[in-house]
């Protein structure tokens, strides 16, 4: 495969969304009520993330603004003092990032020549003479469920549990060994596989965290990052087969790598129990007996509409074609790519834009010809990519916390929900402790029941999904912190990253 099939030339918004932690341990906050900008939080959320919006940037240094996901900018007056709001000129809020070796950034004002810092509360700029607290440390504000691509090899890395190594060697990430969980932890990073391993120093697998398992991130603006630990090896492909591993003489920048977040891919059956699959690289058919890599799809869809786009193995697109036949040789832009999705339950139906629903004939084949959807129409649908959700809403991350006995939804680390199919689209939530997820008559979770409950997962977006709990209400998060599942109807406290 091309690089260009499966990256993105123009790095997407969340790619350049960071936290800045400050030398106090600190984020720099957005204060809605305030009027003002402070560095006085402890976690990552939404007032603590900034998109990076990038006009000059070299190799050592960038000229950048900071643009909280509110829409506001992060400004420096002429008295020293740091607010937010919008450009008075074309250089008002513009700042020199610049990229130093330890992993830290500083922020020097454009117009005044002044570093961005903080006393661990307040945010200034009054001296223009650098220091240790002028140093910010950039914390990727992406979800923690990601993959590592390598633009110099144009491969993802895959996780191999059966020796226990690494491999980027990977050209399409449609496996769930190319999903790796990257924990932040008292300002370094733990790799954690699909499988539940860490990757240490000893370029190895080991099932525990430890100072082993550490890695310093270096972060470029486009979501570029760089893993070291601390003492001079840097991480990077190595030998014939690509083995990731420290090295300290990596070339031509092969130590950079691509941090995005992993993507969705499905497998769709048929009501006969047939998976659909690309034949003969462009024909589709519900057809296979086994799922193989031609089975699965990567899910594709903004939040902003139902409109979904099915992208095969072989790089291409489910497309609508002549006699309401769909093939698989359709490109990004065209509008017979898009299909809108209806959801029942577990099970989803695919409206193509001529109106009709897909189906499949009697020799296995897809077309778009029913004008009412039937059981014919309706596709099972499963995650392929996912043994696991990490779910993160409007207020953290779902996980459990020593201080609760239900499971709370505003969390700074994340729990891993353990995905047990049941059926098409129905799902049993198990804990990382072995027990599964048990509903109380609040409609409050915990970790620890005996018995396993159908959840149904309906997928909103590209990384975007709701949960039909077992009372038969969605799952929202709450502001209390606590998760419920409450809601009649889908709002956006109901929709889930993961």
């Amino acid at each position: 495969m091309e690089e260009t099939e499966w990256t993105h030339r123009q790095p997407k918004s969340e790619d350049l969304r960071v936290g800045l932690i400050s030398w106090a341990g600190t984020y720099l906050t957005f204060e809605a009520y305030k009027n003002t900008v402070t560095a006085s939080a402890k976690g990552l959320g939404k007032r603590q993330t900034w998109e990076l919006l990038v006009s000059n940037e070299q190799e050592s240094q960038a000229v950048v603004r900071l643009r909280s996901l509110q829409g506001f900018y992060l400004l420096s007056e002429g008295n020293g003092s740091v607010c937010y709001g919008r450009p008075r000129s074309s250089h008002h809020g513009c700042f020199l990032l610049r990229f130093h070796r330890n992993g830290k950034w500083t922020l020097q004002c454009i117009l005044s020549g002044r570093y961005l810092e903080s006393d661990g509360e307040d945010v200034f700029c009054n001296s223009r003479v650098l220091s240790a607290y002028h140093m910010w440390a950039p914390r990727p504000a992406l979800h923690v469920h990601v993959t590592l691509y390598s633009p110099l090899h144009h491969c993802f890395a895959r996780a191999d549990p059966t020796i226990g190594r690494v491999w980027v060697d990977t050209p399409v990430p449609c496996l769930g060994e190319c999903g790796f969980l990257l924990h932040f932890q008292d300002g370094c990073y733990h790799l954690e596989t699909s499988t539940h391993l860490f990757l240490s120093h000893l370029d190895r697998l080991v099932s525990q965290p430890s100072p082993q398992t550490t890695f310093h991130m270096e972060v470029r603006p486009g979501g570029l990052v760089a893993l070291s630990d601390g003492e001079g090896g840097m991480l990077y492909p190595q030998g014939a087969r690509q083995l990731l591993g420290l090295g300290s003489s990596p070339h031509r920048g092969e130590e950079w790598f691509v941090l995005q977040h992993c993507p969705a891919w499905v497998s769709l059956k048929s009501r006969a129990r047939k998976y659909i699959s690309v034949f003969y690289d462009v024909e589709v058919y519900a057809a296979a007996e086994r799922l193989t890599p031609m089975s699965l799809f990567q899910f594709e869809c903004n939040k902003e509409t139902p409109n979904l786009q099915l992208r095969s193995a072989n790089g291409c697109y489910l497309v609508q074609r002549r006699h309401r036949t769909v093939m698989a040789d359709g490109h990004p832009l065209e509008s017979d790519t898009f299909f809108r999705m209806h959801w029942n339950c577990g099970r989803i139906m695919l409206q193509a834009a001529s109106g009709r629903f897909v189906g499949v004939m009697a020799n296995g084949l897809l077309m778009a010809n029913a004008s009412v959807p039937g059981h014919n129409e309706e596709f099972g649908i499963r995650l392929a990519n996912r043994p696991f959700l990490v779910l993160r809403g409007r207020y953290g991350y779902v996980g459990t916390s020593s201080e609760h006995d239900l499971i709370q939804c505003n969390m700074d680390q994340p729990d891993c929900i353990h995905l047990l199919p049941c059926r098409q689209g129905v799902y049993h939530f198990q804990a990382q402790s072995g027990s599964f997820w048990s509903i109380t008559s609040f409609g409050t979770f915990r970790p620890w029941g005996k018995f396993a409950l159908n959840f149904y997962i309906q997928l909103r977006g590209s990384n975007l999904l709701t949960v039909l709990a077992p009372n038969g209400l969605y799952m929202r998060a709450d502001r209390s912190g606590t998760l419920l599942a409450d809601s009649e109807d889908i709002t956006k406290e109901c929709i889930w990253e993961f």
